[in-house]
């Protein structure tokens, strides 16, 4: 592998680079050379009006469906479709069948990816089978390699379980991830409570739903001192509750799906099925205070939320549809234009999921491994059916002008070059 990139702005605030253009020569697994005006001969040349270039994205929560559901996603096709939205490494939840809750579990993923272009980190279940109930052997999947432990899209309604999580996780340093959703708020909502929803005539999930459950949690971690990760917020609520708690010196950090950035609940009354997801779209006032999490760094990451469906799980009345939407190949584009700052974007998507998981951030200069993302923030396109590398195609962005694309990755020495 020869690769030459011209006149790329780097974007990696640790390196020397940082904000400079400069050519970056990539010669087999490694950044060989980085300066002005680099002669290379007999390399694959990258060019763009505004190319830029940062460390290899990553993403926590994906929902990878293999085993069980391979006909949704497996894991060759999420790396085909992670690869083409800039991640070079993804953390997948453990919500397959069975369920990725012990050694063997944790084995099939890192066994399965070994020579994959994207590095797969796989996130252990909390409870067994997610059901809420009993707490896993997570010592034993951290021996095995998880580098943390959920029940990804399922709350944990009993609180004593959930302490007992984090208690036993606390003994070996170990990262606790939850969805917070209160279900019997929720009530089976079908999307936000509000306006919107009471013009559509639908159940509402109160923004109460989700907050008081960060407290609820918040509470638990104060008393036992571990390390909590929110998984999905969505609401101002839960932006204050986490900032307060963080002042006061919890280990707690959050994460916001890219859509709940760049949509209102008014979208909806397009009964558009691709945007019924969970957490759901909410009001104004949140998407501002969630923006604002992400600029004070209360919001340590931007995540895809991509939930693969097939079409007879979407293509129903929106009251008998399954929620989620599929989302690592427009994480980028849908949330640098909602913010307006792509830097601060892929500061998050770069940086955020391994400060959580306490994961080594790649180095970026000369002799270093290549582990990087190309992208430009100016170009602007269209998601085509035809371009989803996912199994599903459930996306909410279909057939939308995007602002923002994905060049390319390289990492493990291997590329896939978009453009």
């Amino acid at each position: 592998m020869r690769i030459i990139l011209r006149n790329a702005k780097v974007n990696h605030p640790s390196s020397p680079f940082h904000g400079k253009r400069v050519d970056i020569f990539i010669k087999n697994r490694k950044i060989e050379s980085i300066g002005r005006n680099l002669k290379v001969e007999k390399a694959t040349e990258i060019k763009s009006k505004n190319l830029c270039v940062s460390i290899g994205w990553m993403d926590l929560g994906a929902q990878v469906c293999d085993p069980g559901f391979e006909h949704r996603e497996d894991l060759e096709s999420i790396a085909k479709a992670a690869a083409a939205g800039g991640y070079t490494a993804l953390a997948p939840f453990p919500n397959t069948h069975p369920v990725t809750q012990d050694k063997s579990g944790i084995n099939y993923v890192k066994n399965r990816t070994v020579d994959s272009l994207v590095d797969f980190f796989p996130i252990g279940a909390l409870t067994k089978d997610c059901a809420g109930m009993e707490i896993t052997e997570m010592h034993d999947m951290k021996s095995a390699g998880a580098v943390a432990f959920s029940d990804g899209p399922k709350s944990i309604q009993h609180s004593g379980v959930l302490m007992r999580a984090l208690q036993y996780a606390k003994a070996f340093e170990g990262v606790v991830i939850h969805q917070p959703n209160d279900e019997t708020i929720a009530r089976k909502g079908q999307m936000h409570e509000g306006k919107v929803s009471t013009m559509l005539g639908m159940r509402g999930v109160p923004s109460m739903a989700e907050s008081l459950m960060v407290q609820r949690d918040l509470s638990l971690n104060e008393y036992v001192k571990s390390k909590l990760h929110f998984a999905h917020i969505s609401t101002g609520d839960s932006v204050d509750l986490i900032k307060k708690a963080q002042r006061k010196g919890q280990k707690v950090t959050a994460g916001v799906p890219a859509i709940n950035l760049a949509m209102k609940d008014e979208a909806l009354l397009s009964f558009n099925t691709n945007l019924k997801i969970n957490p759901p779209l909410r009001e104004k006032g949140d998407i501002t205070s969630l923006k604002n999490g992400l600029k004070d760094g209360t919001i340590a990451c931007i995540v895809s939320n991509h939930v693969p469906h097939d079409v007879e799980a979407k293509n129903l009345e929106f009251g008998n549809a399954e929620f989620g939407a599929i989302g690592l190949q427009t994480t980028f584009a849908v949330a640098a234009e909602a913010i307006g700052d792509a830097d601060l974007v892929v500061e998050k998507l770069a940086l955020g999921v391994r400060q959580i998981l306490g994961l080594p951030i790649p180095a970026f200069e000369e002799g270093a491994e290549a582990n990087l993302t190309l992208y430009d923030p100016d170009i602007t396109w269209t998601l085509e059916k035809k371009d989803i590398h996912s199994k599903s195609k459930n996306s909410a962005f279909l057939d939308k002008k995007l602002k923002g694309k994905v060049l390319g990755v390289v990492n493990n020495g291997m590329s896939i070059l978009n453009g």
